[in-house]
This record gives structure tokens, C-alpha cells and sequence, in this order.
């Protein structure tokens, strides 16, 4: 789909581009709502994970440290403001930036992999591979497991990240889908290598579950190392490349949400989508983004247990663009050929699209099922609500005024 139509909308664009005529205007809009809302989500998540692994840094180093909320809070803006700039005053530095990043990501994975090799204890590989804890209270380990798929299923997000900035990018029919599938093979191949080397690396399961700072690989490093300093060298790599990821996501989050809005898919969809003259970025976008992060962060400080509540909501909403956006392009292929484009997974395209639809359907009807059994409000998954909530909200304002203006980008489509 990037390769037939690399624009910034992205998913939206594709099913205004490939549905079925009478449902053009509505899905795509449809569809463009919940990706935006989504993706400004999934960085206030994302910048509030920063913050937390920085809180929990502290705690390791400082055992008179109080967690408290406020801080948090106060993290994640600094955090946002930081990839702020770099989206705003140093745009042309970007790549660069980029490229410096990617350096730092691959040494760094190195230096956690080799250290948990030479100093950590080793499980066997019977416990690895042979041992599962129902540690949810569910009636069996395969629903158990279905369960707690959910948080690796969070590595599976943002593989459109890099749609969003095609509009910015050279050759993008060809560089983009390569750039995909390059970061999808590698970093899926890295990310099974540390994942197998840090099951054998645990240690005592309870005792890590149960460390003070909050996350459980800042004590395993520490229980390898035996080294405060050691412990923090290693996480400060995690945050430099969460951060990293941070300055991407403000990236792909403002040109999300500025091609919306340049289809008047949003409230105030022209002061959105403005661009100053002189500046190549969309600034009121971006100023819109940090605006949105810094106010999700406060919802922290009154409850830890709301704000992740509102965070697990970008979940399902992103995972909801891909399956709708994969089963109309199914549709497509069903009806006709497909528009010319210059990458393509071949024979192998149709099998492997209805594979993945029925995989993200899947884990996204576990994505509302609760933590643990019994249910409490801490355990609860409040994703029903959150994720209904904004979905109503959307079709209130469709019908009262979004359906009147929104311009579906399949009307400025013209193909040979």
C-alpha cells in the first residue's frame, strides 16, 4: 500500500483509495480519526515510559528516592519539549540525528547482550521453554498466555511510522517499503536474540518483578552486574534509545495529524494544517502534539492506574487502522488488479494479508480483556471505555459536522 500510495495519511488515505465507493467517505474518515487520536495517545505512552525508567534509574542509585507522581508528570514534558525541538529548531538535523541514533541502538544492543551473556546467571533451558506461570489467575495457560501476548504485541506497533514522513522522503514508492520490511527483519531478528537472552538471564523471577524501581530489566542489569554504575550505564542506553524514539514519534505524529486535518478530517482543520511560509515542517501540528502530551501527562499525577488506562487505548486504536486498512487492500485484490507500484510481496501478498487480518482481530479482542482474575479496578481493562468513549465521540462529530467538510483524499486521486 505505501509503495502504491506513499502519503502522509497513510492508512486512511489507503481506504479512501481502495473501499468500496459508497464507503469511501466514511471509513477512510473513520479510520484517519482513531490512527490520530491513536498515535497522540501512544506518545504521551511513550514519554511517560521515558520518564518512568528515568524515576526508576534514580531509585536504583538513591534508595531515599520517593516515586512520586508529579515527577513523572514533569519527566514526561521535559521529555516531549525535547523532541519538540529537535521537530521544530533542528528539523535539518533530523537525519542526522537519526543516523547517530542508529549507531547508538546497535552498539548498545551489543554491550546489553554481551554483558547479560558473560555475568548473569543462566536458567536452563527447560525453565526457558518448558515452564509457564498462570500468574493471572486464569482457568487455563493458553488463555493465560493469549493474555499476556498484549505487551510484546506493543513491539508490533508503529510499522507506518515511516508512512507518515513520505511526503519528506526521496523515491518513496521504492525507499519506503524497503526501509519497512529492512527495519522489520532486523530489529525482529535482534529483538528474538534479546528476548531468548534475557529469559536465560532472569534470575529469580519474584525477585525482579518486585524491584523498587519499577522495571524489571533495571534489576536484572543491576543483579548481573553487581554494579550500581554498571546497572546505569545500561539503562541510560535504554532511555537515550526510547528517547530516540520519541523524537520519531513527535515526527510522525504532527504529519499524521496534519494531513488529517489538510483533508479537513478535523475540528479546526485549517489552523491545523497551516504551514508558516519559511518553515518546512507542519509547526501548528507539532505545537498541537506537545500541547496533547503534556496534557494526557496530568491525568498521571491523579491516578497512575487512569492515565495507563487512556495510554492502552492507542493499542487497539492503531491495531484497528491496520486490520480495517489490510482487509480493504484483501477487498481490492479480490476485485481487480491493483494500481501499478513497484514493490510487492507477490504470489505470497494475498495469503499473507488474510494472515495477518486474522492475527490482529485476534489479539485485538484481547486487547479488552482484563489483567488478571477476579477483576478489581487495578486489574480492570478499561480499553472498552476508553476506546468506545473516543470512537462515540468521532461519530458525533461526523454526523454533526465532520461528514459536511471532510474531503476524502480519493477525490484528488488520478491514475492511468
Amino acid at each position: 500500500m505505501a509503495s502504491i500510495s506513499p502519503t502522509s495519511g497513510g492508512q486512511y488515505h489507503w481506504v479512501s483509495e481502495f473501499a468500496p465507493q459508497g464507503y469511501q467517505r466514511f471509513l477512510s474518515w473513520l479510520v484517519g480519526w482513531i490512527s490520530v487520536l491513536g498515535w497522540q495517545i501512544g506518545l504521551a505512552s511513550l514519554t511517560f515510559i521515558v520518564g518512568t525508567v528515568i524515576q526508576g534509574l534514580i531509585v536504583l542509585n538513591d534508595e531515599t528516592y520517593i516515586f512520586e507522581r508529579w515527577h513523572g508528570t514533569l519527566l514526561v514534558i521535559a521529555i516531549v519539549l525535547f523532541a519538540i525541538i529537535f521537530n521544530s529548531l533542528l528539523a535539518s538535523k533530523l537525519p542526522m540525528v537519526e543516523g547517530i541514533v542508529l549507531i547508538v541502538h546497535i552498539l548498545g544492543f551489543f554491550t546489553v547482550l554481551i554483558t547479560l551473556w558473560v555475568l548473569s546467571p543462566r536458567s536452563s533451558a527447560s525453565e526457558v521453554f518448558g515452564t509457564i506461570t498462570n500468574s493471572g489467575g486464569w482457568s487455563s495457560n493458553g488463555l493465560s498466555f493469549m493474555v499476556g501476548i498484549l505487551t510484546p504485541v506493543y513491539t508490533l506497533l508503529g510499522a507506518d511510522s515511516a508512512v507518515h514522513m513520505s511526503e519528506e522522503i526521496k523515491d518513496a514508492s521504492l525507499t519506503l517499503p524497503r526501509a519497512i520490511m529492512t527495519s522489520a527483519f532486523f530489529n525482529g531478528l535482534l529483538g528474538w536474540v534479546m528476548t531468548i537472552t534475557f529469559c536465560f538471564c532472569l534470575g529469580d523471577l519474584s525477585s525482579i518483578l518486585e524491584s523498587p524501581t519499577g522495571y524489571p530489566f533495571i534489576q536484572v542489569f543491576y543483579n548481573s552486574t553487581g554494579s550500581y554504575a554498571g546497572a546505569s550505564v545500561l539503562t541510560a542506553l535504554i532511555i537515550v534509545n526510547i528517547t530516540s524514539a520519541c523524537i520519531s514519534t513527535v515526527a510522525t505524529v504532527s504529519r499524521q495529524t496534519w494531513a488529517f486535518a489538510r483533508d479537513n478530517g478535523l475540528p479546526m482543520s485549517s489552523t491545523i494544517a497551516h504551514v508558516k511560509p519559511g518553515w518546512n515542517i507542519p509547526l501548528n501540528a507539532v505545537l498541537l502534539t506537545l500541547a496533547i502530551t503534556c496534557l494526557l501527562s496530568l491525568i498521571n499525577i491523579g491516578s497512575t492506574v487512569a492515565f495507563n488506562a487512556i495510554g492502552s487505548a492507542a493499542l487497539v486504536s492503531i491495531l484497528s487502522t491496520y486490520f480495517i486498512s489490510i482487509s480493504i487492500l484483501i477487498f481490492a485484490r479480490l476485485r481487480g488488479p491493483l494500481p501499478p507500484h513497484r514493490w510487492d510481496l507477490g504470489k505470497l501478498g494475498l495469503p499473507i494479508n488474510i494472515g495477518a487480518v486474522a492475527w490482529l482481530v485476534t489479539v485485538w479482542v484481547f486487547c479488552f480483556f482484563p489483567l488478571a482474575t477476579p477483576t478489581t479496578p487495578q486489574t480492570m481493562n478499561w480499553n472498552c471505555v476508553i476506546y468506545g468513549g473516543l470512537v462515540i465521540i468521532g461519530l458525533v462529530y461526523w454526523f454533526v459536522w465532520g461528514r459536511r467538510f471532510y474531503r476524502p483524499p480519493v477525490f484528488d486521486v488520478k491514475r492511468d
